[in-house]
């Protein structure tokens, strides 16, 4: 433990303005310098929730150094423009090796994959082995000795957080991916480089095997007009690896762990989970195994799921009309679809205004979520049913709820309807077929 407490200094950009000497240390080892986007993942967050909280926040924080790992404990102060850091604990542990991907994992000395454009960094970020392709493009001899500088060859590129995802992987010795970079020679194009840390003979971490593409693949195209897989399915591969590796972590399947670490990776199991089934929501694929359900019942879990966000902002939730609307739908989707709803209007509901939730029955079931907000201009009210479209880039969000609620509301045979007038707030009306 450290004899003195740590101190540092987060500005409201992000960004560490000051820091004593140990957390200099690894903001630097980070990549990054005081000054710059503060590049310690838990460290940031911590940071972040104090600062969107309004209050004082203690937890426990994972962070690595070049060779060791850190058990933190840390207070976030928020102020006027800034959050005060001091870390209370800071306890030193041997580094722990990392855990691969398991037997399927590529010798060492090969490319994953050997038709694509790969690099073979050590733990230096030095280029020991690439693609010929990547070889002729950047003048080197693909067959012979490599042995230069990621950066000769690549500039890397904050995202839009101003977070570098290849530096905090390698302070944690851990996988990456979207690092955004520009190739130094030939095209300037902007690239993605991802990594998989591998380990060295003495099992140790020995640097990454990585793959470099285009920073926006091509959609694959519609089914029946060209082959590849879709989107969803690119992503469900890591994302299953992450929940299994999530669910052992908190079975404690390894051996002892603080409680709270258990915790942490339940809620990054449950996170995944909650993910792929987004993913599988923006398939095409319909909705399948629709059971009679109570739409009444399912707003009412709904209002019950977002009331913690409404109490945060100021914003009351009433309910009124139908006590019993039966349907025919999935729960889950349901939830999904109104959690959306009802959220949207929280959050753009003025402090300590009011979200009405009216159900009623007529030749349809209907749920209809008002908000006392802005309202949405008329030539945006059919954009947000768009995917990554917003009414404003307030930052939250990736603009994919809308799109996603009426695609599931119209494979249950219903839809979404918007009527706002600008200034007057918005009526969000969820209507399905009433089931006899």
């Amino acid at each position: 433990m450290a004899a003195e407490q740590i101190r540092a200094t987060v500005d409201d950009a992000g960004r560490l303005v000051a820091a004593d000497p140990p957390l200099a240390r690894l903001q630097e080892e980070a990549g990054s310098r005081l000054g710059a986007p503060f590049a310690i993942p838990q460290l940031r967050a911590i940071a972040r929730l104090a600062r969107k909280l309004g209050v004082t926040v203690s937890r426990p924080a994972f962070a690595g150094s070049r060779d060791k790992d850190l058990d933190l404990w840390v207070r976030a102060e928020p102020g006027d423009a800034e959050v005060r850091l001091t870390v209370e604990s800071w306890v030193e542990r041997p580094l722990h090796p990392p855990r691969w991907a398991g037997d399927d994992a590529p010798e060492p000395g090969v490319a994953a994959d050997a038709g694509a454009d790969w690099l073979e960094l050590d733990a230096e970020l030095r280029v020991k082995a690439l693609a010929p392709s990547l070889a002729r493009q950047f003048g080197l001899q693909a067959g012979g000795t490599v042995d230069v500088p990621l950066t000769r060859l690549l500039r890397l590129e904050p995202d839009e957080e101003g977070a570098m995802p290849l530096l905090s992987a390698l302070a944690l010795r851990r996988s990456f991916v979207g690092q955004r970079v520009v190739a130094l020679h030939g095209e300037n194009a902007p690239l993605l480089l991802s990594g998989e840390a591998v380990a060295d003979p003495g099992g140790t971490f020995g640097g990454y095997r990585a793959t470099l593409g285009a920073e926006r693949a091509e959609l694959p195209a519609a089914a029946g007009e060209g082959e590849g897989p879709g989107i969803d399915d690119l992503l469900r591969q890591p994302l299953d690896r992450i929940i299994d590796e999530a669910q052992q972590i908190a079975a404690r399947a390894e051996g002892p762990l603080r409680s709270d670490y258990a915790a942490y990776a339940s809620d990054i199991a449950a996170a995944g989970r909650h993910l792929l089934a987004v993913l599988h929501s923006m398939g095409d694929e319909p909705i399948r195994g629709h059971d009679r359900v109570d739409l009444s019942t399912i707003a009412g879990e709904a209002i019950g799921l977002v009331q913690s966000q409404a109490g945060e902002r100021g914003v009351a939730l009433v309910r009124d009309g139908a006590e019993l609307l039966p349907v025919r739908g999935q729960s889950r989707a349901l939830t999904q679809i109104l959690v959306n709803l009802i959220g949207n209007a929280i959050r753009f509901s003025p402090r300590g205004g009011t979200v009405q939730v009216t159900l009623s029955a007529g030749k349809m079931a209907e749920v209809t979520v008002i908000d006392q907000g802005s309202g949405v201009p008329l030539e945006d009210q059919q954009r947000i049913f768009e995917k990554f479209e917003q009414v404003e880039p307030r930052g939250e969000g990736a603009g994919l709820g809308l799109a996603i609620s009426r695609r599931l509301a119209q494979s249950m045979g219903g839809d979404i309807a918007l009527v706002s007038t600008p200034g007057q707030g918005a009526r969000f009306t969820l209507t399905l077929p009433l089931e006899p």
